[in-house]
């Protein structure tokens, strides 16, 4: 269809084109006979888009305005912005009353009304809804007798949903339900629905996080034929099988995860070599030698692109027989696996590497905790537990420390964003929210699996194979002049332009900030002035971690280009790195489809599993209302200011709440300043407040200064 598409553009386009009709065009283009019908299809498909139009005489011509397509994103306060498909353009403002009634998440094609100027951002108006992203909504049921509406959870979608009574099913007021739209807003008038399904009172257990699932669609059950097809693969370990693999199954191998974890898909061993350089060995599950192409698991996997790690629960990729059963490299179990053994000297540069199908048992299943004890020395108990493998941590210390020092040394960022811990009552209830504090345990995982990273990307780059790279771009240069405006009131710069950008120059100021009081806010702002990275079949290196050559190869049971890349690895080891064309010209094709969805779906993944938090985030905050707390302004806003408290809890400051004047907002520096005062509110400085609302269904947070 594309290329149809295509075709017909560029033959208006070309100088020599007149206007013609229907006919006169396919005759020109040499449209067989048989596929007029198709012709006209695509014609009339570039009409409905704007892309092409009648004249007078029914002849075609290309549009004469712009238009762009792309998806809507409302705002609360009726305003919108419009991201383009064309990922080279920017996002289009769309001013209150000009989104045509569309919806947030909605595909719409927008008509230019302004372009970019000094001062001015690109604006348009909706002149059509193409596709509507939600037949159903999740939101709080409201009952008003002889009729009812629900409040979206979403309060970007921009209308209550009408209800009638013979519509609302059993429904009572104040109840979470899934009300799916029958007719969409039009001319200001709110959406009709009906009630399809009561997910139970909004405040009782569970229903928060089940409302989330529903608002996003997830799929948290698997289908019976694929729990069927599970059930009925083969799990014993075959000798057949182990004949075409490297047995290490009397190696010290072993799994370091948190405690909670149980879907274990690496392990690792580390020594040294008589020349005084380590040998790592990254083991990760073989997945692929158990989820088939073309089966019913492989398409739902597919299809989920990656597990979601919602605080209270897992809704997997992999049915739990395989994610947490023989695919789960578990302690003491012969486990299928695709290794790769690296060679690594004193200066942490790889020697050499080879990829291999293994077989392993691990000796321990160890936790973050307690490698970090092992390495601090601190815990007798621990230490006595596992002192016959004490040389094997300590080795990893070793290696981990000096893959850590070059790559700081060659410009990767080190974004230290604390993550938080919430923690639940007996009944699902938040009772407190920490900051979850990362060891050097953690980080001798995050060394070895960057490094296999790396190994395996680059050296299927040079094979020319079909793969799906973990991509991360260079960031705009007006993205990172705006941060150095933020940066420059802490006396630091970016050094960067359009022709020369490397990450070193970011490092090198998140190297200097560290320690500070504004080390954190640093992170945060050069964190949202880099690209969102993706997966792509094309390699484009990745900016963040400094890498020309890098990929997902460590999580095959919960990503799916992990899954895929395992299978392409497998079969050019069983080709002996021969593979045919006309099977590489297929996976080339899967590759492409595949970066695509995996990272639609890992976008959506980020969302559930952010708001999961904010939700929990705001109900622990709501036994908090009236008391007083010490924060950081993460944020200015033309709106009020943001404010992040030590345990990650971050609350809004509306004006109002900020003391008795009016305040103007400062744009290029991001700061307010009270008219009367001349009191100033910037990025990075404390601020005492007292929290006044916390609400979990508006996932929403408020302070007042104190």
């Amino acid at each position: 269809m594309r290329e149809r598409e295509n075709l017909i553009i560029n033959f208006l386009k070309s100088d020599e084109y007149v206007p013609m009709k229907a006919k006169e065009i396919s005759s020109l283009l040499l449209v067989p006979k048989e596929k007029y019908d198709e012709f006209i299809d695509v014609l009339n498909d570039l009409e409905d888009r704007y892309i092409i139009r009648k004249n007078r005489k029914n002849k075609y011509i290309l549009m004469d305005e712009k238009y762009i397509q792309g998806m809507y994103r409302g705002h609360e306060k009726g305003y919108g912005f419009v991201i383009p498909d064309d990922k080279e353009l920017s996002d289009i403002y769309i001013p209150k009353g000009s989104s045509k009634n569309a919806l947030n998440g909605d595909t719409v094609l927008i008509k230019i009304t302004r372009d970019e100027s000094e001062g001015y951002r690109k604006e348009g108006e909706v002149v059509k809804v193409i596709k509507h992203e939600k037949e159903s909504v999740v939101g709080v049921f409201k009952n008003n007798r002889n009729f009812g509406f629900v409040v979206p959870d979403d309060k970007k979608l921009g209308t209550d949903i009408y209800i009638s009574k013979k519509k609302f099913n059993g429904a009572k007021d104040n109840q979470k339900v899934v009300v799916r739209i029958l007719e969409f807003p039009i001319n200001g008038k709110n959406a009709e629905g009906e009630i399809v399904e009561v997910l139970g009172d909004r405040n009782e257990a569970g229903i928060d996080m089940l409302s989330l699932i529903k608002e996003y669609n997830l799929l948290y059950e698997f289908p019976k034929p694929v729990l069927d097809e599970a059930e009925k693969i083969e799990y014993k370990i075959e000798q057949k099988d182990i004949s075409n693999r490297v047995d290490l199954r009397n190696k010290n191998i072993f799994t370091i995860d948190g405690d909670d974890a149980k879907d274990l898909d690496d392990a690792v061993w580390v020594c040294k070599n008589e020349k005084g350089n380590y040998i790592l060995d990254v083991h990760i599950a073989d997945v692929s030698h158990y989820v088939k192409e073309g089966s019913k698991i492989n398409d739902e996997a597919i299809a989920r692109g990656k597990s979601i790690y919602m605080f209270d629960r897992v809704i997997p990729m992999l049915p739990e027989v395989l994610s947490n059963g023989i695919c789960s490299l578990n302690a003491g179990e012969d486990r299928y696996t695709l290794s790769l053994t690296a060679e690594i000297d004193p200066k942490g540069k790889v020697v050499s590497s080879d990829i291999y199908k293994a077989i392993i048992n691990v000796k321990e299943r160890m936790t973050y905790t307690n490698v970090q004890k092992i390495i601090d020395q601190e815990d007798d108990k621990i230490l006595e537990k596992y002192k016959e493998y004490i040389n094997d941590f300590k080795l990893m210390e070793e290696l981990a420390y000096i893959l850590k020092n070059k790559r700081l040394e060659e410009g990767s960022l080190n974004l230290d964003i604390p993550e938080c811990k919430i923690i639940l009552d007996e009944k699902g209830i938040a009772i407190d929210v920490k900051k979850y504090e990362l060891s050097f345990a953690n980080e001798i995982i995050e060394q070895f699996m960057l490094t296999a990273n790396e190994i395996v990307a680059e050296r299927f780059f040079w094979l020319e194979a079909p793969f799906i790279y973990r991509v991360h771009e260079t960031p705009d240069i007006d993205k990172v002049l705006e941060l150095n405006k933020f940066l420059f009131g802490f006396g630091y710069t970016v050094k960067a332009n359009k022709d020369q950008m490397h990450p070193k120059a970011f490092s090198e100021v998140l190297e200097k900030s560290k320690g500070t009081e504004e080390e954190k806010i640093i992170s945060n702002l050069m964190l949202h002035t880099l690209k969102v990275a993706r997966y792509e079949n094309d390699n484009k290196g990745h900016f963040g971690l400094s890498s020309k050559y890098y990929c997902h190869f460590t999580s095959p049971i919960r990503r799916y280009p992990d899954l895929f890349i395992h299978r392409i690895i497998s079969k050019y080891i069983e080709k002996q790195y021969n593979m045919d064309e006309k099977e590489k010209s297929i996976y080339f094709k899967q590759s492409k489809e595949y970066a695509e969805s995996s990272s639609k779906r890992e976008g959506i993944a980020q969302k559930v599993e952010r708001e999961s938090l904010d939700i929990k985030k705001a109900e622990y905050m709501s036994s908090k209302i009236g008391e007083e707390y010490e924060g950081i302004i993460s944020n200015v806003t033309s709106f009020g200011i943001f404010v992040e408290l030590e345990n990650t809890v971050e609350g809004l400051i509306r004006f109002e709440n900020l003391g008795n004047e009016y305040f103007i907002y400062d744009d290029e520096h991001k700061q307010l300043i009270g008219e009367k005062t001349n009191v100033i509110y910037k990025i990075g400085e404390k601020i005492n407040i007292r929290v006044i609302e916390a609400n979990k269904d508006l996932r929403r947070i408020s302070f007042e200064k104190m």
